[in-house]
This record gives structure tokens, C-alpha cells and sequence, in this order.
């Protein structure tokens, strides 16, 4: 049975690893095209949490659906992408052929998954590297091929763990740009794992607060992401608008008190 609409449903999930007990009780629903952000103190379950929904780790119990389907399912039907802190391309294949590497898993054909490798670095700016090696890239190019393989099934969802956590913080900022343009555009709903406060706040539309381990969603703060409309509407200029007006450092200081009481501070 249906816990309800939207393309993440979490319903009193719970996880554990024999005596330890990871998640407990996670409710959380991520609509069609919401990006939400997850973010607690180190321990507290985020990266469980992510790969529960992936169908990556088995909930103990309760109910996970992705796009309406169960987790197992969504996984086989290619509703969603993930990328992960490193962007974990294979050198021995050129950037067009690394975005093409889930096409190519399930059985595309060739000039059908090579059509929408190129489609697809034109849209994260790399379309000039497609026959480049990953280690000619930068950090951040890097991580903009993972994205880009991560959209390659045009899933529904992205499933993001601390992907930009090893950029240095221009570049960062840069990606957390050039992402909000990319989910605008695709449409794609978002679920990203941080430890970065000024990063989940101005990516997101929700900031969902965890607590120590066992994880526990303790508090849902409003996000500051740019409002959205044509991806061309969305500049740069407007992502560093957000960041230097009183409402984002307003909604820093929630999520700072919020994972303070979440910790019993």
C-alpha cells in the first residue's frame, strides 16, 4: 500500500546494524521536484538514510518509496541518480563514455546513450571535454561529469552525499550554483547530504535537522533556494544574492540552534 505521493516517502523507518541502532522513526516526504537537505553532526545517520532510499542498505523497518514504487524497485526502473564526496569516474574511459556507463549497464544502444552523453555535458558546461580522461579534469569538472552520469537515466530524483565536501570553497560555491541551475532545468527533485550549514540552507527549500545517532529528524527549517522559475532565470548573481541578505543568515542561525537542541545543547 501507498504511504502517499511524492518522489521520496519515508514512513517510522528505522535502521540497524546488529546492536546499534542507526535511523529511528524517519518520517519525510520529498516532493516532485523539492530539493531537500539533510544535514546533523557526524554519526548521525545521513549517508544511512541516503542509501536506505538508494536501496543500498536494507531499513530493520517501515516503509521507502521512490517515485510511488518501493526502493528495490526504483532502483531497477533507474528513478534516481546518486553522486558521492568523490566523483568515482574509471580513467580508462573518456568523459562522454563515463556519463554513458549507466545507459550502457541497462542496455541502451550505442548512438542512442552517446546522443545523451553529449546532451548531457552540454548541460553541465563540459561538452568540449567529452573525449578528455578524468585526470585531466579539475576537481569540480570532475564532480560536474559525475552529475551529469548521475542524470544520464533522467531519473526523477538525485541522491547526493556531500558531493562538492572535497572542493575548495570558490569552486564549491560555483557547483552549488551550477547544481540549483541543472535541478532547475531537469526538474529533478533532490536529496543532498552536508555538514555544511550556509551550503544545505542555500541549496535547499527544506534543511531537515538530524540528531546524534540514532538519527532522528528533530527539526525542518525553510531553505533559502533561489526561486525557481526558467533555468535561464537563474544566474549566479542570484545564488550570491541569497547568500548576502539578512533571510540566509537568519535561517543559518535556525539550523545552528536547531542542531544544538537536537544534541541536548
Amino acid at each position: 500500500m501507498s504511504a502517499g505521493p511524492g518522489a521520496v516517502v519515508l514512513a517510522d523507518v528505522d535502521k540497524s546494524f546488529g546492536d546499534v541502532r542507526a535511523l529511528d522513526g524517519i518520517e519525510l516526504t520529498v516532493g516532485d521536484g523539492e530539493f531537500v537537505s539533510l544535514i546533523g553532526p557526524s554519526g548521525c545517520g545521513k549517508s544511512t538514510l541516503l542509501r536506505v532510499v538508494a536501496d543500498l542498505e536494507q531499513p530493520t523497518a517501515g516503509v521507502v518509496e521512490v517515485a510511488g514504487k518501493s526502493a528495490a524497485q526504483a532502483r531497477t526502473d533507474q528513478e534516481y541518480g546518486i553522486a558521492f564526496q568523490q566523483a568515482g569516474l574509471l580513467e580508462w574511459r573518456t568523459v562522454a563514455e563515463n556519463v554513458e556507463l549507466p545507459l550502457q549497464v541497462h542496455g541502451m544502444a550505442k548512438a542512442e546513450r552517446r546522443a545523451r552523453a553529449v546532451e548531457l555535458l552540454e548541460l553541465v558546461g563540459l561538452a568540449d571535454f567529452a573525449g578528455s580522461r578524468p585526470s585531466q579534469l579539475s576537481g569540480g569538472m570532475q564532480q560536474r561529469v559525475a552529475i551529469a552520469r548521475a542524470l544520464a537515466p533522467s531519473p526523477r530524483l538525485l541522491l547526493m552525499d556531500e558531493p562538492f565536501g572535497a572542493l575548495d570553497e570558490m569552486t564549491r560555491e560555483r557547483m552549488q550554483a551550477e547544481l540549483l541551475r541543472i535541478a532547475g532545468e531537469t526538474g529533478a527533485a533532490v536529496l543532498f547530504v552536508t555538514h555544511s550549514i550556509p551550503e544545505a540552507v542555500v541549496l535547499a527549500d527544506r534543511v531537515v535537522v538530524m540528531s546524534p545517532r540514532p538519527g532522528r529528524i528533530t527539526d525542518v527549517v525553510a531553505g533559502r533556494r533561489p526561486a525557481r522559475g526558467p533555468a535561464a532565470d537563474l544566474d549566479p548573481d542570484d545564488v550570491e544574492d541569497v547568500r548576502e541578505s539578512a533571510a540566509f543568515f537568519a535561517a543559518i542561525t535556525a539550523v545552528r540552534e536547531a542542531l544544538r537542541k537536537g544534541d541536548g545543547g
